[in-house]
């Protein structure tokens, strides 16, 4: 399995690349709700400043997946409808098998309004108040205000410290292993090795496994995804996944998991529709999923090309600047997670510079657990992430002459 082509190889750093797709197009997303763009105020305090923010893009989705949207509009009945349908369950087989060489049992798909809702409802069914749940840090910032706000405690575990997870993994009120795979904010693919690993880890102590695979299509050559279906064994195991990602579609809602335990899956089912009453699934989700997964193929080869570019530029600017961060492109997505410690700036005085002087928002290090870094978002035309890096080169040449 781990044979499996990682797909197109990127163009060199500093070479043209085709871009079939106008992802140097600008889109003025301003006025349209946008959270990036338009609520940039809300986390930042001052309007108008250029995003590089939460991990969505500022690109037109592939024109397969635009063209569905229009075609089931024009239908003009907006009804109640059903996931559980061939359409869209082959589409996710069909993506799994061309995709990641991986067998998917249709039975074993749901459908959820979103990823963090399958995280709430698996962590409801797996553990109880008061238990630990296991993940990484750095952390998705989503990860310890929902292990929070369901009474759990979060165990957090340095990226690549095995002995501190098997540890964890073994204390007794353990119940779930909330893993990120490709890792938010790192952007670190993990190998078949080590996800064998955790899976036999998990094995041993009885620990429930939740993978949040959002970002699975956006591994970069050569480094491969692997589905932690290709892993799991027998227990209870769950992916949470959607296309929003990868096809920069979140704002149609609509995410699935794949849940491996029967008796969990019928359990997560009736309280989604029981419950919830969200059994009615929405359905420009369902038809932008359906597209995405037969059709969209093309265009995410080329975004991905696109964005390796994008994070060239990053480390290209950062190697000519600042060589000492050592800094290298991640392994999946377009977030440059970006370790300013051997420099010594003040996290505090560099979001200063940032948002007062250069106008631009960041996201900083704190926000996921680890001060000392920023998290740029580069998934924009090349112009828009020019600026960024600039900007943000122009901050770190300040403090750096004058601390």
């Amino acid at each position: 399995m781990d044979s499996l082509s990682p797909g197109p190889v990127p163009a060199a750093p500093g070479t043209a690349a085709p871009d079939p797709y106008g992802f140097d197009t600008v889109v003025d997303r301003r006025g349209t709700w946008c959270t990036q763009w338009d609520y940039v105020e809300d986390r930042f305090g001052v309007p108008d400043l250029l995003p590089f923010t939460i991990s969505d893009m500022d690109f037109e989705t592939a024109p397969e997946v635009v063209a569905a949207l229009r075609g089931r509009l024009d239908h003009g009945v907006l009804g109640y409808s059903r996931w559980r349908q061939d359409d869209f369950l082959s589409a996710i087989v069909h993506w799994y098998a061309t995709r990641h060489a991986t067998a998917v049992d249709p039975g074993s798909v749901v459908y959820a309004p979103s990823v963090v809702y399958q995280l709430s409802q698996l962590l409801r069914l797996w553990s109880g108040p008061g238990d630990g749940v296991v993940a990484h840090t750095p952390m998705y910032d989503a990860f310890p205000k929902t292990v929070a706000a369901h009474g759990r405690r979060l165990l957090e575990c340095p990226l690549d410290d095995w002995t501190e997870l098997e540890r964890l993994l073994a204390l007794p009120d353990t119940a779930v292993l909330l893993l990120c795979s490709p890792h938010n904010p790192t952007g670190r693919v993990w190998s078949g090795d080590e996800l064998d690993r955790m899976a036999r880890l998990c094995a041993l102590h009885g620990v429930a496994v939740i993978s949040d695979e959002i970002h699975a299509d956006l591994a970069h050559p050569p480094y491969v995804h692997r589905p932690w279906v290709r892993h799991a064994g027998e227990g209870r195991w769950a992916v949470i996944t959607s296309a929003s990602k990868s096809f920069n579609i979140p704002a149609l809602t609509g995410s699935y998991g794949i849940i491996g335990d029967p008796a969990s899956r019928e359990a997560y089912l009736r309280q989604l529709k029981e419950a919830d009453g969200l059994s009615s699934p929405a359905v420009l989700s369902l038809v932008g999923h359906i597209a995405a997964y037969r059709d969209g193929a093309p265009w995410l080869d080329a975004l991905r090309t696109y964005l390796a570019g994008n994070l060239a530029l990053v480390a290209g600017r950062l190697r000519e600047e600042f060589p000492e961060l050592g800094w290298e492109p991640p392994q999946a997505g377009y977030l440059a997670w970006i370790d300013l410690r051997p420099l010594g700036v003040d996290d505090d005085a560099l979001q200063r510079e940032l948002v007062e002087v250069e106008k631009v928002a960041i996201m900083p290090g704190a926000a996921y657990g680890s001060p000392g870094r920023v998290r740029l978002n580069v998934g924009c035309p090349r112009s828009k992430a020019v600026t960024g890096i600039e900007a943000l080169v122009r901050a770190l040449h300040r403090l750096t002459r004058e601390g």
